[in-house]
């Protein structure tokens, strides 16, 4: 009974699955500009963007949704092809997808790496390993997502992008950022763990209070 049951389940689940794609596209839109929204969960006044051939303009480019196709507002690079993106987030973000836009021409990014958690990032740091490197196209109407290994990027309170080549342009463009994920505050429970580290973490006791002391020692 029950694999003729299972036939008759995937007849209906044909059907249902062609009406589904014609409902996506409708839907997708709305729903992306809200899952895009990691750009307020930004501590704008620390994120820093190095090499960037006017101050403050890397901030620019983390903005709304509907303002990922606008073109008044881009960074671009000063002496080489490469940015370096140091962001803080003003709690813990799950990172699940990042866009990246620029022109339709050779100063659109073509590689990217991502690192979590190194504040104040430089360029000598790169030179290490990434948690996640992607190869770019070009993407003038920000509609490609490259999603990120969701493991890696489960507990950031800081991510760095390094633009790290273009299309072989001088200098890069880039005109929208999009983050995509989830976002929990983390102000309590930082203060929570610094006051009782040594109780909150049996565990991890002894590791905790041994550095410290050895540290001072020396």
């Amino acid at each position: 009974m029950s694999g003729h049951g299972h036939g008759h389940g995937g007849g209906g689940g044909g059907h249902g699955h062609g009406h589904g794609c014609g409902c996506e596209g409708e839907h997708e839109p709305a729903e992306r500009g809200l899952e895009y929204g990691l750009y307020q969960r930004i501590d704008t006044e620390k994120l820093q963007c190095l090499n960037e051939s006017r101050d403050g303009d890397g901030k620019l480019v983390f903005k709304p949704w509907d303002q990922r196709t606008e073109r008044e507002k881009f960074v671009e690079s000063d002496t080489d092809e490469e940015l370096l993106f140091n962001i803080p987030f003003t709690g813990n973000v799950k990172l699940k997808g990042i866009i990246i836009s620029g022109g339709d021409d050779e100063s659109h990014p073509a590689e990217v790496r991502l690192y979590k958690n190194i504040p104040q990032m430089s360029f000598d740091d790169t030179g290490r390993e990434p948690e996640q490197a992607f190869r770019l196209n070009r993407d003038p109407l920000a509609q490609l997502e490259y999603p990120t290994k969701i493991a890696r990027f489960s507990s950031v309170q800081h991510l760095s992008i390094h633009v790290s080549k273009n299309f072989g342009a001088e200098s890069t463009r880039i005109y929208y950022i999009g983050l995509r994920g989830e976002y929990s505050e983390a102000h309590r429970h930082e203060v929570t763990i610094c006051n009782y580290e040594a109780t909150a973490n049996p565990a991890d006791h002894k590791v905790e209070s041994i550095i410290p002391q050895t540290n001072f020692i020396s």
